[in-house]
């Protein structure tokens, strides 16, 4: 329950951002209508279109049952044993390793996988980050990653145009016209953005593992595959056409000290197989 209200702080956050930033450059009730606007628009883009953007952004392809049956198969049982709709089952081509689920509710959900995942990791471990996925589908993580993303990319597009039309129409000498604060508004705005929708994967983070961990019964597997995962991206990273759509994967390492940790898509690997071996331990207890 914290970690959904701290999600929704951080999107109540965003869109604020970008009232803010609309307000403040255009001015008066127009800039403020003109913000709301654009959050609205935002969401609602995001809300029907962000599962094909994301599928696009990685090139997946839909298969059937026929087509690869071990996967199919696969993500059926997991989603029955969650208690969920059967999802679309995608394939990414590449040998990078990785997997990301997508859709605006657990109705129109896509779960995709790589070639590379599906090549390297035991059938326990496969199952777990599957199992992982799912619960972003069931908790609706995929829709508020989708949110996030796009709310985002309008800030830094919004916050990029403002230099080329000079600020905006309220009080020019001291809004408009103050180069130094559009300049600092093209840098900080994108900057606060990207720095929110990389706290919101996070939080989730920690809840989809522990989900997994429920539905498998098998904590340590999720724990396995997160390190095997981690070792193989460092040497074959997953490219995105799109860094926005990143926070969608389940594993992107970010190397770097405390500052880098503020751009982190994930919790450190470390922290997430700690958790789990935590849920491990409360298992067996019972």
């Amino acid at each position: 329950m914290g970690n959904q209200f701290k999600t929704l702080g951080l999107l109540a956050a965003l869109s604020g951002l970008l009232i803010a930033i609309s307000y403040y450059f255009i001015g008066g009730t127009g800039g403020l209508v003109i913000g709301i606007g654009l959050a609205a628009a935002t969401n609602l883009f995001s809300w029907y279109q962000s599962d094909r953007i994301a599928l696009a952004v990685y090139g997946a392809q839909e298969v059937n049952e026929a087509q690869a049956p071990r996967l199919y198969r696969m993500v059926q049982k997991l989603s029955q044993r969650a208690g969920l709709p059967m999802p679309r089952v995608c394939i990414v081509p590449g040998a990078g390793a990785n997997a990301f689920a997508t859709g605006r509710d657990p109705e129109h959900a896509a779960v995709a996988v790589t070639e590379g995942i599906m090549s390297i990791l035991p059938e326990d471990e496969l199952e777990a980050v599957i199992a992982h996925e799912l619960t972003h589908i069931s908790n609706r993580d995929t829709l508020t990653q989708a949110v996030a993303a796009t709310v985002a990319g309008a800030i830094s597009f919004l916050a990029q145009n403002l230099f080329w039309f000079g600020g905006g129409s309220r009080d020019d000498e001291n809004r408009g016209g103050n180069f130094v604060g559009v300049l600092l508004t093209m840098i900080l705005a994108p900057l606060s953005a990207t720095v929110i929708q990389m706290a919101i994967s996070r939080t989730r983070e920690f809840a989809a593992d522990a989900g997994a961990a429920r539905i498998t019964g098998n904590p340590r597997a999720l724990a396995r595959a997160l390190q095997r995962l981690e070792a193989t991206a460092k040497q074959m990273p997953m490219d995105s056409a799109n860094p926005a759509f990143e926070p969608l994967l389940i594993i992107n390492p970010f190397s770097g000290g405390s500052l880098a940790n503020l751009f982190r898509t994930h919790p450190t690997t470390e922290k997430r197989i700690e958790a789990l071996l935590q849920i491990e331990q409360q298992l067996s207890a019972r």
